[in-house]
């Protein structure tokens, strides 16, 4: 029996996925859950986010929480860092890797980072520069890259300008965001093909939201053209504040039991994650979004 090809579960629960809760999370929780998450055979996990508590005031204890951790051997902790002041704090606070963000609507873009998407790259340039010169990892999310909540439809060959531009600046890997979960499979094909004409799909993950039911079938579609990395969340968390109608992440327990059903292997310990969604789900006291650790 061949043994199927690793794939790298991106956890971003602990960030994109408490982002928009409204009750603020104390920072001890916040550490809880990520110790959790570290013991669970994850490799990378998204652990805040280094913007401007006025817009998320959720994060507002970015630095805390990185500091707060216990670190693992072999595990990223990364950040999400809209600029260079945030790229400089999530450095003082012992990021091992760093996100940028940007759309593929040029609506979204605004509502979301209140500038163009091409204002968005330009902003970016300081920040790779002083990345890369203190050997940090970049990675790169485009939004909406299916549909869009103001705009319809996106362009693929829009998607893959900005995924080049984003890996010519020096991202390791792009992140792309099916943002209100509105991809049917066809449309993740349709758009993984004509990026994959100038961008190599190693270079590419996938970040689905489960609104309308899709998500795991989408992932399906992606690991059938290559896809090796898929961002979750734990129990589903999460959402977009600007995406009108979206809900959380796909559910990293849910991605692990289709893995295991299709003979990949992630490494990541099932049970534990399981364990894990019930603590920041009792904490929340929300019912677990996900199929399988739902009652």
């Amino acid at each position: 029996m061949n043994v199927m090809p690793d794939i790298t579960i991106f956890e971003v629960g602990p960030r994109d996925g408490l982002q928009n809760e409204s009750e603020y999370i104390p920072t001890d929780t916040k550490i809880a859950l990520i110790d959790k998450l570290s013991a669970t055979g994850l490799q990378k996990i998204e652990v805040t986010s280094f913007v401007s508590p006025k817009w998320v005031p959720q994060m507002a204890d970015n630095a805390d929480v990185m500091k707060g951790i216990t670190k693992k051997k072999g595990v990223i902790y990364a950040a999400l860092t809209p600029n260079l002041k945030g790229l400089e704090a999530a450095i003082n606070a012992g990021a091992s890797e760093v996100a940028i963000f940007t759309a593929a609507s040029e609506s979204f873009n605004q509502k979301n980072i209140n500038c163009t998407i091409s204002e968005s790259i330009k902003r970016f340039e300081p920040l790779m520069e002083r990345a890369k010169a203190e050997k940090i990892k970049i990675r790169g999310y485009i939004s909406c890259v299916t549909h869009c909540p103001y705009e319809g439809v996106m362009n693929p060959d829009n998607v893959a300008s900005i995924a080049e531009k984003l890996l010519q600046m020096g991202c390791y890997e792009i992140s792309l965001g099916d943002t209100i979960g509105k991809a049917e499979p066809q449309d993740i094909k349709n758009l993984l093909n004509v990026m994959t004409k100038t961008v190599s799909i190693h270079n590419l993950a996938l970040h689905c939201h489960d609104t309308h039911g899709r998500a795991l079938t989408n992932i399906k579609a992606g690991l059938d053209l290559g896809i090796r990395t898929i961002d979750s969340a734990v129990g589903g968390l999460g959402g977009c504040p600007y995406a009108p109608g979206a809900s959380g992440n796909v559910a990293t327990e849910d991605v692990l039991v289709m893995l295991n059903e299709l003979g990949f292997d992630s490494g990541v310990d099932l049970k534990a994650i399981k364990d894990t969604a019930k603590f920041i789900s009792d904490y929340l006291n929300k019912p677990i979004n996900s199929e399988i650790s739902s009652p």
